[in-house]
């Protein structure tokens, strides 16, 4: 059975899109009509018994699906699956409704081929492993941890429940680095601009007069030279930085040694270790909630901590708890992991409630990331500000003194 994707006329004329579910396109277009749809496009876009194999089929789909589908939407449309099936909806049937609800072209797909691939008899879990641009390993283990416990609606219900937390925090720590970007970047055009364009028109005055200019014009006169000579190349420096870092971070030492590098700054560095260990926290205790065994849980998080040198920590702590050893005990080794946290993980495993704990440890930092990025904003805030006022305060004042000195010597 394959996809197609249709634009299709209504019995109102209006024009609607979606896809449809048909072993040929003679097929498709009966379905269409039988839902009195007039397809005036139909275009297949993949067939499981494509002749060019299983293999290119999802390295192709793999591809098409790399971008374009949000969390936010995969979390929607776990929560409604999670609904129908507390509603006594069958996993087919709860899948296929879904799909013919949400308004993403490509999740529609994904979720067409995930029904297809459980009618052929694979269980959910592996016909989501097809997507693993879209559904993370983390997302396909507790599934699949759901599945063999039967209690796969309270699993999809606490992944929705996890991806909006996730999705809520990012979107707060955004929404607080917002307004301080924009007026860093704002404040350094309009510098350029200013010495680039207003400072030399009004320095021109001066070239004409003989006269000894206060080193204060001076040394405006020799910036604003630069910056007309050279404008191009500071708006190119951070193009081209961030290019390098971009370029040296593709490779495994290079990417190793700026993720110790970024744990190690001064202010950020504690910042991006709180914020690491509330996302190790929250993952590892979604997982064990949900029965995935801890050295398979571990494994997992080393894929979401978005830090090499934090990961390399939990596959030696791994190691550890496979050996007989406790997970508490390795991860207060490493001076990377806050000591509060591996406390607490140590009260979770000696009282055997380890996921009520990590689920603690990762709201306490999470609300600590977020108090942190709300001070700092604010602090930073006025300290742009007074910058840019004594950045603008020294242009003047450069302009302005010879203009006081010209008139003092006609008086």
């Amino acid at each position: 059975m394959a996809v197609f994707e249709y634009k299709a006329l209504n019995a109102r004329g209006k024009k609607i899109s979606g896809i449809v579910d048909a072993d040929s396109r003679s097929i498709a277009q009966e379905r269409l009509k039988a839902q009195k749809l007039f397809p005036v496009a139909l275009e297949r876009i993949v067939s499981t018994n494509s002749d060019t194999g299983a293999g290119h089929e999802i390295t192709r789909m793999r591809r098409f699906f790399f971008s374009g589908i949000k969390p936010g939407e995969v979390a929607m449309v776990t929560r409604l699956i999670a609904t129908l099936l507390s509603a006594g909806f069958p996993l087919v049937n709860a899948v296929k409704t879904v799909a013919g609800q949400t308004r993403s072209r490509r999740l529609q797909t994904v979720l067409s081929r995930v029904k297809d691939a459980i009618e052929e008899g694979s269980s959910f879990a592996d016909s989501l492993t097809l997507y693993p641009n879209v559904f993370s390993s983390v997302y396909i283990n507790m599934v699949a941890a759901g599945e063999s416990s039967g209690t796969l609606e309270i699993v999809l219900d606490r992944l929705a429940d996890f991806a909006e937390r996730r999705q809520e925090t990012k979107k707060k720590i955004q929404a607080a680095l917002a307004y301080p970007m924009i007026m860093s970047v704002i404040g350094f055009l309009v510098l350029v601009i200013l010495l680039t364009y207003i400072v030399p028109g009004i320095i021109e005055i001066f070239s004409d007069m003989e006269q000894t200019l206060p080193w204060p014009t001076l040394i405006l006169i020799q910036v604003s030279d630069f910056f007309k000579a050279f404008w191009w190349g500071i708006l190119l420096v951070p193009v081209l930085a961030a290019g390098g870092i971009y370029g040296i971070r593709r490779t495994t030492k290079g990417a190793f040694y700026t993720d110790q590098i970024m744990i190690r700054l001064p202010v950020a560095g504690p910042l991006i270790r709180k914020l690491i260990t509330a996302r190790f926290s929250r993952t590892l205790g979604s997982l064990l909630e949900n029965g995935v065994p801890l050295l398979t849980a571990l494994k997992i998080t080393t894929t979401v901590t978005g830090n090499r040198v934090i990961s390399e920590l939990i596959n030696k702590a791994a190691v550890q708890v496979e050996h007989g050893g406790q997970l508490s005990a390795t991860l207060d080794e490493n001076r990377y992991f806050p000591s509060l946290a591996s406390q607490m993980i140590q009260v979770g495993e000696q009282s055997g409630e380890m996921e009520k704990m990590l689920m603690k440890t990762a709201d306490l930092y999470e609300k600590e990331v977020q108090s942190a990025v709300t001070a700092a904003t604010a602090l930073v805030e006025p300290v742009i500000i007074l910058v840019m006022g004594v950045m603008v305060g020294l242009i003047i004042m450069a302009i302005c003194l010879p203009i006081v000195e010209i008139n003092q010597l006609i008086m």
